[in-house]
Formats: C-alpha cells, structure tokens, sequence
C-alpha cells in the first residue's frame, strides 16, 4: 500500500444491521499504523466523524489492479499538514478480496443487452450501477423478465486515459424492481467474463471513485 492509495471502507454503527459505505486515501505510515484523511460518506458526500475503536473493513486495489482486504480499528485522530486518522496496520495475512465483494458505483454507462433464445429484441439502455461482478441497468417496461435469466451483454465507457473501451460477457438476472417513479430496474450478475474485462471495470470504478474524491476535496 502507498500514499495516495484510495481506500473504500465499510463501518458498521451499533444498533445498524447494514455498514454504511465511505471512501478515503492514504496520508502517511509507519510500522503500526496507517494514516488516512478523513471518510467521507459515499451516498451523502459529507465528512464522518467516527469514533475512537471503531472497526473498519477496508478495500483497495494496488498498482497490478489486484484487490485486497482486511480489518481495521481507529487508534486515534491526529494532526499532519490536514486533520487524518490513525489506523492499525493489516499483518502480511491481509487477503486478496472475493469476488462477492467488488466494489460497486452508481453510473450511467452505455449497455446493450442482447437475447441468447430470442425471447425479445436486443435494446440499448444505460446502467444504474456497476461493479466487477455485475450491473444494474434500467430495462424497457414491456419486456418481461424471470430469476436467472442469462443474456449477452455489451458495455461501452471511457476510461480515465480517454480511451473507449468496449467488453462482452454474459450475465443473468438476479432480480427486477419497480422503483416509486415506476422506472424498472434489472439487477445482473456477470456468469461468463474474462478476468482482463473484469480488471477493466474494477478500474473504472475506482477511477470514478478518485475523481468524485477530488470533486469533494475542491468544493
């Protein structure tokens, strides 16, 4: 792990069932402890103050794009040239991160999605969210779906060097909604993608999540 490094971490309050999500960087380490700035909620975009002992479950992607995770407690709040936390440092034990815990963004990216039993007509759509290990996208009303469904899939988003980049894999339906403004939303999981298309994506999102990062540091 280097400075700069950006974290994605999950804490969970007591009396929550659920974590609450917030991202951070690396500032500073040393042989105990890692120091980050501040977390910053990811659905409210708003600087958490948390307390003393709390646990983290952490996640971050290194140079080669390989994804790892490990826990986490807060040793203290300290201050550097801008406020940062003290955490403890993970032992060599930390592991390489399951394929279950991607870490998934909200954007809108360009899909198409295609039958594989001609059931519909292939359309074109856009994603609600993405991870490394599926999509939520928004689907057409008078198409009909059922649990396990699998479809061709075909993504197509700028990377942060500016280049289009294009993937195909195969995923199947995990659920549709309705949400309350009535919009249909198709939750996938990809069954069939190349760990290279899969890198592909797994970067994307932590590039979104870098810039969204340095938005907030602006404002």
């Amino acid at each position: 792990m280097i400075i700069g490094t950006l974290l994605n971490i999950e804490h969970t309050r007591p009396g929550e069932r659920q974590p609450t999500e917030y991202y951070s960087k690396v500032i500073e380490d040393n042989e105990e402890f890692i120091y980050i700035d501040y977390p910053v909620n990811k659905k409210t975009n708003k600087t958490a103050f948390l307390p003393i002992g709390a646990i983290f479950s952490i996640t971050y992607m290194t140079k080669d794009e390989t994804i790892y995770h490990f826990k986490s407690e807060l040793i203290d709040r300290v201050k550097m040239n801008v406020p940062a936390l003290a955490i403890r440092k993970p032992d060599k034990s930390h592991e390489k991160i399951q394929r279950r815990q991607f870490v998934r963004i909200e954007t809108a990216i360009d899909v198409a999605i295609h039958p594989l039993d001609n059931s519909f007509i292939p359309f074109t759509t856009v994603t609600r969210d993405i991870s490394g290990g599926g999509i939520s996208i928004i689907l057409p009303d008078h198409i009909t779906w059922g649990e396990d469904k699998e479809v061709d899939v075909w993504l197509a988003f700028g990377e942060y060097t500016g280049k289009m980049r294009y993937l195909n894999m195969r995923a199947k339906t995990v659920f549709v909604k309705k949400e309350k403004s009535t919009v249909k939303i198709g939750s996938f999981q990809f069954t069939t993608i190349t760990k290279h298309d899969q890198q592909h994506i797994i970067r994307y999102c932590f590039e979104k999540q870098r810039e969204r990062r340095k938005k907030e540091i602006s404002v």
